[in-house]
């Protein structure tokens, strides 16, 4: 009868060492949602300047700029306009140029001579202001371009004066 009651106790004590063992585990922390990620910047936040210069076109000139990640409402605005042959000189339909904004994966088509699509296309223009809400970045900072083109057939070299800059 001692040996089974020292054959029970042992058996009792294992199962108790067994189950202080297996402790539940902890519910698991559901994973945030990605969209939740994109936060505001602080309103005392500067805008970022994409481009404030007065340069040549002569078939076409590209700028490209980044939003850094968690970038909630950019919004790039911004004026350009052209003149033929130097910096204020004539600026009239003479002066006329192409302007687009794309994002990357636009830019690589183009710039392969592909078909691409753009965010915002101007043409024929001297004189245009660009207001233009971009998307919001969520994990990763999204590169754009800005395209000055001289048109197709255009003999004339032309300058531009543009000023652009991010709000957030």
């Amino acid at each position: 009868m001692f040996k089974h009651a020292a054959l029970l106790s042992t058996v009792a004590l294992l199962i108790w060492s067994q189950a202080a063992c297996n402790k539940p585990e902890a519910p698991a922390k559901p994973k945030p949602d990605v969209l939740e990620s994109v936060t505001p910047r602080s309103s005392q936040s500067l805008p970022l300047s994409v481009l404030d210069k007065t340069f040549d076109v002569k078939t076409s000139t590209s700028f490209s700029f980044e939003l850094p990640a968690h970038s909630a409402q950019p919004h790039l605005h911004g004026v350009f306009e052209s003149f033929l042959g130097k910096a204020h000189g004539p600026s009239n339909e003479a002066a006329n140029i192409e302007f687009v904004i794309m994002n990357e994966e636009q830019q690589a088509a183009f710039a392969n001579n592909h078909p691409s699509e753009s965010l915002f296309s101007v043409e024929d223009s001297h004189n245009q202001a660009v207001n233009l809400d971009l998307s919001p970045t969520i994990t990763q900072a999204v590169k754009y371009y800005l395209i000055f083109q001289n048109p197709r057939g255009s003999k004339s070299n032309k300058v531009v004066q543009a000023n652009f800059r991010v709000d957030f």
